[in-house]
């Protein structure tokens, strides 16, 4: 799990995702054009909620899975991430 000093806002949360599969059950290499996008990963950071009584209900280390086309990728220190709103995880394990 990687360590940064961004601190998202409101109900945001900073997502490392997880690396794409690299073979299929089969043990077929896939190429990376055909790769899907991860939708599972670490929670890296969280912001603080929107009102007190809404606070952020993950923390950081939990590992959680959100929906295919959630968040927004942005680098830092050369890294990418995922950011997205509480709302796009769908639970945690």
């Amino acid at each position: 799990m990687s360590k940064v000093t961004f601190t998202p806002q409101g109900d945001r949360v900073l997502v490392e995702a997880a690396a794409a599969e690299e073979k299929t059950a089969g043990g077929i290499i896939i190429p990376d054009t055909a790769k899907e996008k991860p939708q599972k990963g670490i929670v890296i950071a969280v912001g603080p909620g929107k009102k007190k009584d809404e606070p952020v209900t993950v923390k950081v280390g939990d590992h959680v899975l959100y929906g295919k086309y959630a968040g927004t990728e942005i680098s830092i220190d050369g890294k990418e991430y995922l950011i997205m709103r509480q709302d796009d995880i769908f639970g945690n394990f």
